[in-house]
């Protein structure tokens, strides 16, 4: 006993690996346990009818009792799925039904042999979906779980989860990051295609961001800890991955609809069958190929199929809304700087008032920038090449106007003109409007100003060509900056429509008159755009990568700036809608010709135990071409 106990357990141990939970685990042991001892039981009666032919009645205790050990957790489960009007049952409940028929009918080893054939196909079902989930598994190990830490100048590897915001550690060459920080020393080329899908490797130096699950390819890096374990931007991926199975759409209500009526055809179609042919291996034939697996597939396969391969994109797609409304988006909004334009504004001009000089100014702007992911404040930092300024402001981001540092009594805050002036500080007079100004104020006094200059994004217009092919009708523009600085946009971007000078909430009113008439998707940065986001009804956020305001807002992020992902996510949706379409179209057209086979009698219920499950094969397949489309 204890002997097959331990080659169950390492059975499952070897087939399940890090994929299934312990309780899980221990479901699929017991399973094993109990069809390997109704096998033995079964096993042992057909030998003892056959050394004891006369001893009938012992011959059927001992096959009643190999029926119970694995037809009694089957009877528990369908009365609790009955109860509870569980559509998920309904598999347990035609089984049970298919063994009282059969011990009825003194048929003991067809009662025992249906639960014992369904326990090993599922399980081997249960191997071929693992195979999906080797792709997360795989995904998990390019996160290190161990870290050096630096502490006293002293090196020493802990445990990666034990990390805490401000430690220190060091980043090898060839080393996976463990945690999302912040380069203090060192220059080197990072991997990071596992986030962003770009095969190209990104050069990183001080100041500038690492995340979780990336890889150093050459140089060494001390890092400074920003985030926990459990909160990087790659672990928030790989929840999500995890959480595929159990996500729904609305095109699988007509499943849950159709199975509130498919039990009760399913009894009165092996009764019929029954009551006119007199062959009761016909209906409990009917009742084992009608076990619904794969109608439990339908959505979900082609959902974990799609993640995948957004995935490989550098696509985080966290709301399978997507599905619904995606498909029929007819109006993009989006947001200027840094989405429709580059987002790496150069300086093209400096405004000097209290400030001695431009060295002066943009130090001074660096001190609140370096704490903001705007491509404003990257901007300022990009200017700041040397390093050299006060990095201990606490800092707040003002959305859709800048962002304020405070220090003891010292107050520093950079942004555009018309929260300068809200302020109650008077701008100079005859100041260009061409360009995007942000004004840098210390102590309530105006240093002065940086004119910044964006283009156009040079695969925007593309884009754009290619939203329209796919059925998308308007696309209009919103942005904070000044009017001249947005016509000049417009007059090299293929847009319908542009809004200048507006507020976040302004933002949100345009979104929110557009969806009157349009199913309405908006593209932002996730930081000023984040109301727009959240009402949209698709929010996509671009270049997402450690800004977690842009995952919590947007239904889609997109962890790179490739404009080229908008219109890959509608085609994925697309494809991913009608793969549930012919997934669902599928699983009833096998169960109907089952049906038909089984009453027929060409499927006896021993086949119809092992073939009930091509359904839920087919459906894998089907659902695995939406990974092996072009990218």
């Amino acid at each position: 006993m204890k002997k097959i106990n331990n080659m169950v357990e390492n059975s499952v141990k070897e087939y399940s690996q890090n994929y299934i939970s312990e309780r899980d685990k221990s479901k699929l042991k017991k399973d094993i346990l109990e069809a390997v001892f109704a096998v033995v039981f079964l096993l042992s009666g057909y030998i003892y009818g056959k050394l004891f032919p006369n001893q009938q009645v012992i011959q059927g205790i001992i096959y009643l009792i190999g029926v119970i050990i694995i037809g009694v957790p089957v009877f528990i489960t369908a009365v609790k799925g009955f109860l509870q009007k569980d559509i998920n049952s309904s598999m347990e409940i035609l089984v049970s039904i298919a063994i009282l028929v059969s011990v009825l009918d003194g048929q003991y080893i067809l009662a025992g042999m249906i639960p014992i054939i369904l326990t090993l196909v599922h399980f081997l079902e249960e191997k071929s979906i693992m195979g999906g989930r080797d792709a997360i598994e795989g995904l998990k190990k390019l996160q290190s779980d161990t870290a050096i830490i630096i502490v006293g100048g002293k090196e020493t590897e802990v445990d990666a989860k034990t990390l805490k915001k401000g430690d220190l550690i060091l980043i090898k060459p060839g080393m996976s990051l463990p945690i999302d920080g912040v380069v203090v020393k060192g220059i080197s080329n990072m991997d990071q295609k596992s986030l962003t899908g770009e095969s190209l490797p990104k050069e990183v130096k001080e100041g500038d961001s690492v995340f979780a699950g990336t890889t150093n390819i050459d140089g060494l890096l001390t890092v400074e800890v920003t985030k926990g374990y459990s909160d990087t931007s790659f672990q928030k991926i790989v929840e999500l991955l995890e959480g595929a199975e159990n996500m729904t759409v609305p095109e699988t209500q007509i499943v849950d609809k159709f199975m509130t009526y498919y039990l009760p055809i399913v009894l009165v179609v092996a009764t019929l069958m029954w009551l006119f042919t007199k062959d009761i291996s016909k209906a409990i034939a009917i009742l084992v190929v009608s076990c619904p697996c794969g109608y439990m597939l339908v959505s979900s396969a082609p959902i974990i199929a799609a993640l995948a391969s957004a995935t490989k994109r550098g696509v985080l797609i966290k709301n399978p809304s997507f599905l619904e409304k995606l498909t029929d988006v007819d109006y993009f909004v989006f947001d200027k700087t840094g989405t429709i334009t580059n987002g790496t504004l150069e300086a093209v001009d400096y405004i000097l008032e209290n400030a001695e000089s431009k060295e002066e100014l943009i130090k001074t702007a660096a001190c609140v920038a370096h704490g903001s992911l705007h491509p404003t404040s990257k901007s300022i930092m990009r200017l700041c090449e040397d390093n050299d300024f006060d990095k201990s402001y606490e800092i707040t981001e003002i959305v859709g106007n800048g962002v304020k540092g405070v220090k003891g009594n010292d107050e520093v805050i950079v942004g555009n003109s018309r929260y300068i002036s809200s302020l109650g500080l008077k701008l100079p007079e005859n100041v260009s409007d061409e360009g995007t100004l942000s004004w840098v104020v210390k102590n309530n006094v105006i240093s002065g100003a940086i004119v910044f200059r964006d283009v156009l994004r040079t695969d925007a217009n593309d884009t754009i060509k290619k939203l329209r092919e796919l059925g998308v009708n308007e696309v209009t523009v919103l942005t904070g900056d000044n009017d001249l600085e947005a016509k000049r946009v417009m007059q090299s971007a293929d847009v319908d429509t542009m809004f200048s000078e507006l507020l976040p909430e302004q933002k949100l009113e345009k979104v929110k008159e557009a969806q009157k008439n349009h199913i309405v998707a908006v593209v932002g940065d996730g930081i000023n755009d984040s109301l727009a986001l959240s009402e949209a009804d698709v929010g996509i956020a671009m270049g997402a990568m450690g800004s977690d305001t842009a995952i919590q807002s947007a239904d889609i992020s997109l962890m790179n700036n490739s404009l080229d992902n908008l219109p890959f996510v509608i085609e994925l949706s697309r494809k991913t809608k009608g793969t549930i379409y012919q997934n669902i179209i599928i699983a009833f057209a096998i169960s109907f010709v089952m049906m038909i086979l089984a009453a027929t009698g060409i499927v006896t219920p021993i086949a119809g135990a092992f073939l009930h499950n091509i359904g839920a094969f087919i459906i894998l397949i089907n659902s695995g071409k939406i990974t092996r489309s072009k990218k």
